[in-house]
């Protein structure tokens, strides 16, 4: 009747370590399955929504340059296939800016009614920046051309 009885001593601290490099294995197999497991094809199960606009405009962004008294920078104008997006003053120097004042304000303006209405027909603008607002829409109007589908 000689039984050997063996005691085990186990830290505590052991034990959490253990546990714990346990649960991150699994958590990391986890996340390796999700990520490199196999796909579900979800365009198929989506529904189609066809557009029945017509594309008006090849999407991209298209800039018009403008020169004024050797001072150059570009209306650039982003438009998706049915939309104008952003109409914006690229590349203006702090000196353009300064010799003329009203670029900046006239362009927004001119902007937001083209937004609204999609179109650069029957843009209002004021007699003291008359020029300026003709200078702007001519450049949008030219780089709208640009992007027009043929």
């Amino acid at each position: 009747m000689s039984s050997k009885t063996k005691i085990v001593v186990l830290h505590m601290k052991e034990i959490i370590y253990t546990v714990i490099f346990l649960i991150l294995a699994v958590l990391m197999i986890t996340l390796l399955v999700i990520m490199f497991g196999p796909k579900k094809d979800t365009a198929t199960s989506a529904p189609i929504v066809q557009n029945t606009e017509p594309e008006r405009y090849v999407a991209g962004v298209y800039s018009t340059p403008i020169e004024l008294n050797d001072n150059s920078f570009d209306v650039q104008v982003t438009v998706d296939t049915n939309h104008i997006n952003s109409i914006e003053l690229v590349n203006l120097s702090e000196t353009t800016t300064a010799m003329y004042p009203l670029m900046e304000p006239t362009l927004e303006s001119i902007a937001s009614q083209i937004y609204a209405t999609q179109s650069t027909e029957n843009i209002t603008y004021e007699d003291d920046n008359k020029y300026t607002s003709m200078l702007l829409l001519e450049a949008v109007k030219s780089a709208l051309a640009k992007a027009t589908v043929q």
